[in-house]
């Protein structure tokens, strides 16, 4: 049996602290890694003992195991935990650490190579009889041999990376044209997240749930499965909302897909906390889709409906200790569901954010746990996932833990990069999702493209307000007069004009004050805005204001479904000249990995100019308009920030000769 009182964390963010607090309550010392990037993220604040491992980049930090343990062994760690991510499946990570005489809280190696490599994992488990969708996993990796068993298989087709998962690397082709180009994407996604291009290929299973199965194994190979979660509401395969129990399970259909899951873990010899994944189809038949050898992302809704603390059980099965349930033990309770709460625009695309946050508020409430990374103050570096935290609600129904989860996100405060609460929102209330429907197609047949309300007049006005009281706030502290005459003077009620900028349009807004509030007029429409102590109402509406923040001459403002970024303009800023369509910045930091065009090079709306990898995904930029090449302004590979200037088209316009 290993004995060890103290635990290096190799991971950052949420689940390390997560990580941490569990192995504290178990009299443990936690020992973190951090970069540069990461100096003052909670996790290293938390920690009983701190090492840096680099500057920020995961290839030169995170992810390099001889970092990771000479940090070990400098600070005299006896156990490794690899949360998720990083190196967590990384098999030789996993040896390397047995070797220095390090107890790794995780399954062997052996497991870890094998249910890894998708391939073999999918060879492995039709042997073991648990049931798999048809497909490729064979050792020609060629391109043209790929694509013709593709063509064997029948499309849509899905191309997966064989060393991957969290959707990097994976590519849905519905024809044979597009095959060529998903190939070469998903390969070179694959080859910079998990250093192998070996894809495999499956049918496209279309609509399907995707269900998991968390199973547990001890020391002694006695082997259980704790219910399973529903992860079906995903974009661009990866997980957005995850819930336990899925809203369609049966007795008998858990029975089934429990025993499938265990047989996968005892045909491996698997140690520890592992997820064994499925695709559940409408007629209720279940296909393996992979196994996840660590602690998965959603293992708190697990944790809500089943009691245990699967970290715990982690490290006691790491100690030889066995797990103590049995099969009959395990019980549901009630309901739970998690979002992933993300630095993200959906405005945008989804594009990746990152930035300073300059205020963060998480929800409370009965049923509600919030599992963060971040703290106010704390940058958000573009080197890593954007995932900032997750808010979990249980609930004794999913009724319950529904409305309790849309509660909570309507109270969660994050100012600084966008992010996707409002999307989780509409989610969440979207009448698919709350009648239990939801299958994996979800977000594409409801949610693309993405509808993005519009900022009104009377979001316009509710701004304005507030950026004119912070204005007389600031004259009341510095000039001393009394909040009464504020916004007086001798000629009666003052007036103020003042510009926002808010999703790229300007708007001009004039303020009178009056005796009982202020009236506003934003262009045509008029709005009345009344304050009682701190009850607001706008056009004799109360505003459901729950936070808000001037940060330099920008506004953010929380209402129980929106968060909105506005900005008050000065007068050089008005005046200033936007740069037009026909310049293409880099809409985040990244490492530009292709340029796909050349100066003189005509090209048309959609046409790829260039490939961007930022927090660990691939993005095509595409141009906006029609014309021809003028300007590359970079080079590739290189490091390029967010706004710089990568490629410049001249317009085409419908009156222009369009030159062959």
């Amino acid at each position: 049996m290993a004995q060890f009182n103290s635990i290096l964390v190799a991971n950052r963010g949420e689940i390390a602290l997560r990580i941490m607090r569990t192995a504290r309550e178990m009299g443990i010392k936690c020992i973190a890694v951090y970069t540069e990037a990461d100096a003052h993220s909670p996790h290293v604040e938390f920690a009983d003992q701190a090492i840096c491992i680099g500057e920020g980049p995961v290839g030169d930090s995170y992810l390099d195991a001889a970092k990771v343990l000479a940090a070990a062994k400098e600070t005299g760690a006896q156990a490794v935990h690899p949360g998720y991510g990083f190196l967590s499946e990384n098999a030789d990570f996993a040896k390397a650490c047995t070797e220095a005489g390090l107890t790794f809280i995780g399954p062997s190696a052996e497991a870890i190579a094998l249910m890894g490599n998708k391939a073999a994992a999918k060879r492995r488990m039709i042997e073991a009889g648990v049931p798999c969708v048809p497909g490729y996993e064979g050792a020609d990796q060629s391109p043209a041999v790929l694509q013709a068993k593709a063509a064997q298989i029948g499309y849509p087709v899905m191309i997966k990376a064989a060393a991957g998962g969290g959707g990097r690397g994976m590519r849905l082709v519905t024809q044979a044209a597009d095959f060529p180009t998903s190939l070469e994407l998903a390969k070179s996604e694959a080859l910079s997240a998990f250093g192998s291009e070996e894809m495999i290929l499956e049918k496209a299973v279309l609509h399907p749930r995707h269900v998991e199965i968390q199973v547990f194994a001890d020391a002694t190979g006695h082997t259980i499965h704790l219910g399973e979660r529903d992860c079906s509401v995903q974009r661009r395969h990866q997980k957005v909302v995850e819930e336990a129990p899925c809203p369609v399970m049966t007795p008998d259909l858990r029975s089934e897909m429990g025993a499938a899951a265990v047989e996968a873990a005892r045909a491996i010899n698997y140690l520890g906390a592992g997820t064994v994944e499925f695709l559940l189809d409408e007629s209720g038949a279940f296909y393996f889709l992979e196994m996840n050898t660590r602690l998965q992302v959603e293992h708190p809704v697990t944790e809500m409906v089943t009691g245990l603390d699967l970290v715990a059980l982690q490290i006691r099965a790491a100690r030889g200790a066995a797990v103590g349930l049995s099969q009959e033990d395990v019980a549901l309770t009630g309901h739970a569901i998690e979002v992933r709460l993300y630095a993200e625009d959906p405005g945008q695309g989804f594009l990746p954010q990152s930035g300073g946050i300059s205020h963060w508020k998480p929800p409370v409430g009965a049923g509600i746990r919030v599992d963060a990374g971040i703290a106010t103050g704390q940058e958000v570096s573009a080197y890593y996932d954007p995932m900032l935290a997750k808010v979990i609600a249980h609930g004794k129904s999913r009724t319950e833990a529904l409305e309790r989860l849309i509660a909570a996100l309507g109270d969660t405060v994050i100012f600084g990069p966008a992010c996707n609460r409002d999307f989780l929102i509409d989610v969440l209330g979207h009448e698919v999702f709350a009648s239990g429907s939801a299958t994996t197609s979800f977000i594409g047949d409801h949610f693309d493209p993405m509808e993005v309300p519009a900022v009104t007049t009377a979001d316009l006005a509710l701004a304005a307000c507030l950026v004119y009281r912070a204005d007389q706030a600031m004259l009341a502290r510095h000039a001393g007069t009394p909040a009464e005459l504020l916004g007086w003077s001798s000629q009666g009620a003052l007036r103020a004009r003042m510009v926002l900028e808010a999703s790229g349009a300007r708007s001009a807004v004039l303020l009178r004050e009056s005796r009982d509030g202020l009236q506003v007029q934003v262009a045509e429409a008029q709005h009345y805005l009344e304050q009682h102590g701190d009850c607001l109402r706008l056009d004799g509406q109360r505003v459901d204001l729950r936070d808000h923040r001037m940060v330099g001459d920008d506004l953010f403002l929380a209402t129980g479904t929106r968060m909105l970024k506005l900005t008050r303009l000065r007068a050089s800023a008005e005046t200033a000249t936007a740069t037009g369509g026909g310049e293409m910045r880099a809409p985040m930091h990244g490492n530009l990995l292709e340029l796909c065009i050349a100066v003189g090079d005509r090209v048309e709306v959609g046409t790829r100019l260039a490939v961007l990898e930022a927090m660990k995904m691939q993005h095509e930029l595409l141009a906006e308009v029609a014309g021809r090449i003028s300007e590359v302004a970079v080079t590739a590979p290189s490091q390029v920030k967010a706004g710089d200037l990568l490629v410049r088209v001249e317009q085409e316009t419908d009156t222009q000769e369009r030159k062959p």
